[in-house]
Formats: structure tokens, sequence, C-alpha cells
């Protein structure tokens, strides 16, 4: 079986924890996603606030430099994969196939020309905002002010698509969101985001927007952070679990996967070190006889189809 994450931090972390992505003390290193099987795993380039908005671009590319470097260190356990094909080359050798995704659309500082260049360096997925409001849209901690897409924002959604990238909708406002669900002509992603109706967290889907993102074919992404998986804070697979059932019984199970957001969350949840227990949640699946058609479908299948079809 082939497992997809379609969002983790580490490449920040490890520039920060000065350390390496082989093996680490982070949520995620080679080591372990090579333990866990066939992984294609999404590293973000995430754009902190302090670097926005002079220096958002310039954080962007110290970022990709540290991926590019990693990958050229470990490049017999690991490769870039910017489409479909590359990911079956990748898994054919036994390397981690990786993406690239920009957390927070600041670093494009409201140029369409740098979107473009940014998919020349292998970016294939960009999240429009993280939580505050930048050139494209409203974040979700500015939602109050209920600021949406901007004129910039609609284009650059109009320039996603033709290119063939994701438009990632984690973070942004609810204004924001359903803007882009009326621009895009694509399917997008969520990334890493749940249920509001099961946890109350602003950074939730609520239900109509779960729907949109199903008729609209994108996928929604199960972030594993306790905050956003129950109102306690502290959590356990069975949450994780809690989010998949609800979310499958509104949209099917074409329409989910995992986003866990390793390495970007403080704490995983008490059953979850990192990305060497993600089989315990096909297995919670298997146990509450999920079929196995359906638990691929999670782990991995609904984002290849994206991807596959982003060509």
């Amino acid at each position: 079986m082939i497992i997809f994450d379609a969002h983790c931090d580490t490449i920040t972390k490890i520039m920060e924890l000065n350390s390496n992505l082989y093996s680490n003390n982070c949520h995620i290193d080679i080591l372990r996603l090579k333990k866990a099987g066939n992984c294609v795993q999404t590293f973000a380039a995430f754009i902190a606030p302090i670097y926005s908005p002079a220096y958002a671009m310039k954080r962007a590319m110290q970022i990709i430099d540290r991926f590019y470097s990693e990958l050229e260190i470990y490049k017999d356990d690991i490769m870039l994969c910017c489409n479909y094909n590359d990911i079956e080359t990748a898994l054919s050798q036994g390397k981690i196939a990786a993406m690239l995704s920009i957390e927070g659309g600041e670093a494009l500082q409201g140029d369409l020309g740098a979107l473009r260049n940014f998919y020349r360096l292998g970016v294939r997925s960009v999240c429009l905002t993280w939580n505050y409001r930048n050139e494209i849209a409203d974040g979700v901690k500015d939602e109050e002010t209920g600021g949406g897409l901007t004129p910039f924002g609609r284009q650059l959604v109009a320039e996603m698509n033709r290119l063939g990238m994701l438009v990632d909708l984690s973070h942004i406002s609810q204004r924001g969101f359903w803007d882009v669900m009326a621009t895009t002509s694509k399917p997008v992603i969520v990334s890493h985001s749940n249920a509001r109706k099961i946890c109350s967290h602003p950074r939730n889907l609520y239900d109509d927007q779960i729907l949109a993102v199903a008729k609209n074919g994108g996928v929604i992404g199960i972030n594993f952070y306790p905050e956003f998986l129950n109102d306690e804070g502290k959590a356990f697979v069975k949450d994780i679990i809690k989010h998949i059932e609800h979310i499958v019984s509104l949209a099917g199970p074409d329409h989910i996967g995992i986003g866990a957001d390793f390495d970007g969350i403080e704490k995983t949840p008490e059953d979850i070190k990192g990305i060497e227990n993600i089989s315990i949640v096909f297995e919670e699946m298997a146990k509450l006889n999920y079929s196995d058609e359906i638990i691929r479908k999670f782990a991995s299948e609904n984002f290849l189809r994206l991807v596959k079809d982003m060509e």
C-alpha cells in the first residue's frame, strides 16, 4: 500500500534544529519513511509571519534550497516528484517520492511570475494563505473582516489551474474558501484540516464546505494536531477516526486523505509519535470493517488521483 501525506513542515524543522532529513528527532525522517512503506511525502515551505511581507519570497527560496540540498545528499533514498510518472519512478526504485508545496501565498509577493518560477522549481501546490491576510485572500484569523479573494487572488487561482498546480484551502477564511470554489475550474485540496462538527476549532471545515470540496472533486487531508481533533487538547487515534467517519458519511470515501501536519504541530495524538506510527490509523479502520479499497483511498489513492489529473 502506498502512503501519501499531503503536508509536513519537516524542512523548516531541520533548519531550526540544524539537523538533517535522513535521521533526526522530528516527526519525519528518511529512515522512518522508508520503514513505513511506499511513501509519497509533500514537504511544505512554510512562510512564518515574521518574514512577511518583505522577506517572504526570500524565505521560501531558502527553504526550497535546503530541500534540494537534502535531496542531493540523500539522492539514493529520496526523489523530487513533479508529476504522477515521477512518483511511479521513485517508488519503483525503492525511493521516497517527495513533492514540494508552499504554505503561505505571501511567498509570491503578488506576482504571477513568481508563481511560474516556483512551478519551475518543482512546487506543485500552494496553500493560498496561512492564518493571516496576504495579497491573495484573508486567512482564518482575519476572517471577521469578511475578506475573500482579491483580484490578484482570482488571477492566481486561474493561473494555478492553467499550470496544473493544486490550490490548497487550508488556513483560508470562509469567504476566501467560497470565492475559490466559485473561481476554480479544477479540484482543490484542503491539505491539513478537519471537520468542525467534530471539533469546533476555526481551522476546521463546516459541513457545507466538506460537501463543496466533494462536489468539486477535491480531497481533504486529516490533520493529526490534537487541537484540531477534539476540544480537549489531548487526542488518540480514535479521534482521527471520528473525523474520517464524519467526512466519509457526508462526502463518501473519495474525498479524504492524510495531511498529518507533522513537524508543524507541537504535539501529536498520544499513540502516534511520528510517521513510524501511521499504520495504526489503517489498522484501526480495518477493525471498524472499512474495506481495503476505502483504506487505500484514504492512505493515498485520492490524493494520487489529483496528482495524476494535474497533467
